[in-house]
């Protein structure tokens, strides 16, 4: 929590910096249907602050890990600071307008036109934030076939888009899903994110599908910074603004500032983010080593891996865990597998009572016997044991 909370201080002073006149956020708002309250707690913070007060409107939509009710129950109460939440393709955001700030000129379902503070021209927006299967189909009308939700998305932004996108306003798509030029490679999604390929019966969304008067596509889901090609402008996954698994060590995170008039091609600029530990997959051989280089590294989370000819003890483990309170992962590596434990395996006397084997097992383990209760609950189980069955 220490670590979104300096992250999205960051996000908010990077928009201060650069005086935004909008924030979108393209999903997955939290990593669960059912956040805790400090993650909400946080989130709304953040959105109010980047907001100030209506000046820079926040639009936010749902992705694959939110829960859409969720993401829009406090939809009055954001409309009043300037945020706007969209958790469903199909919602609508009701006309509103923040007392110096900007205002809500028409909208219809995945659809939102703003008036901004200082400028002219108006910002429309394709909203279409992630939804399952049925959901998608119940909206679309499509069959339920991998091609025919293409078609039908495909068919929906350009009927928004002929009737309301214009070189008079600046033109935006908003959306969470797994896209991909259509002759380009195809990034592999993060290590635990929710796999959404298969959204809908479809493999993948082509980025060509996407109407010309699109100037900009800010898409949510993968976790790394990428910007693809779509029919008019780019289209840019902004990424995650932390690494949230050992795949994306080393990545550099971006928030992405875009300065967009009507009728010109859309000016990126990455900004990077700097807060949070760095993670660090890291090889060692033997204990001491592995020692060694947890002291040189004390900021790091790491996924360690120790290449040992021999198991290591538990009291090894404790040494490397007590050493560095950033190991997520401790992963060892026996080089001789079949000799380590014929070395390491005592020989077993199976003719002594269950309670000293258990002794010595957990001895084995732990490097201490167990204590007075624990040995009296292991004579409980072992009175009601099958083995003993005039005392179950």
């Amino acid at each position: 929590l220490e670590e979104q909370r300096q992250v999205l201080n960051e996000l908010v002073e990077l928009a201060q910096q650069h005086q935004v006149d909008m924030v979108v956020v393209a999903g997955d708002l939290y990593d669960a249907f059912n956040p805790p309250t400090e993650a909400q707690q946080l989130l709304y913070n953040t959105l109010k602050r980047l907001a100030r007060g209506g000046q820079c409107a926040v639009v936010a939509i749902a992705g694959n890990h939110d829960s859409p009710d969720q993401v829009v129950a406090p939809e009055l109460l954001a409309q009043e600071n300037g945020i706007i939440f969209c958790g469903l393709p199909d919602h609508v955001v009701p006309p509103f307008e923040v007392p110096g700030g900007f205002k809500v000129l028409q909208s219809q379902p995945g659809f939102v036109e703003l008036a901004l503070p200082g400028h002219a021209f108006p910002v429309r927006l394709l909203l279409t934030p992630y939804a399952n299967e049925f959901r998608m189909q119940r909206f679309l009308g499509f069959e339920n076939k991998e091609e025919a939700l293409r078609q039908a998305l495909q068919a929906h932004w350009q009927q928004l888009a002929t009737q309301y996108c214009n070189d008079q306003g600046v033109n935006l798509l908003a959306t969470h899903g797994y896209w991909v030029e259509r002759q380009g490679e195809r990034p592999e999604e993060p290590e635990g994110e929710k796999s959404i390929l298969h959204v809908g019966g479809a493999q993948a969304l082509f980025t060509d599908a996407l109407p010309a008067q699109i100037q900009y596509a800010a898409l949510g889901h993968l976790h790394g910074y990428k910007v693809l090609q779509g029919a008019a402008g780019p289209c840019v996954y902004a990424g995650s603004p932390l690494a949230y698994s050992f795949a994306e060590a080393g990545q550099t995170k971006f928030a992405v500032l875009v300065e967009l008039a009507p009728g010109q091609s859309a000016q990126l600029t990455p900004l990077p983010l700097h807060s949070g530990r760095p993670l660090k997959r890291q090889t060692c051989t033997e204990v001491p080593a592995a020692m060694e280089w947890l002291a040189q590294h004390p900021n790091y989370l790491v996924e360690l891996t120790v290449k040992t000819q021999n198991y290591m003890s538990a009291a090894e483990q404790r040494q490397l865990f007590a050493a560095h309170n950033g190991i997520i992962n401790l992963l060892p590596h026996v080089a001789n597998p079949g000799a380590a434990s014929a070395a390491n395996t005592p020989t077993i006397d199976l003719s002594q009572s269950v309670p000293q084997l258990f002794a010595n097992y957990f001895k084995h383990k732990h490097g201490t016997l167990p204590n007075e209760a624990l040995q009296n609950l292991l004579q409980e189980v072992l009175q009601v044991s099958p083995d003993n069955p005039e005392n179950a």
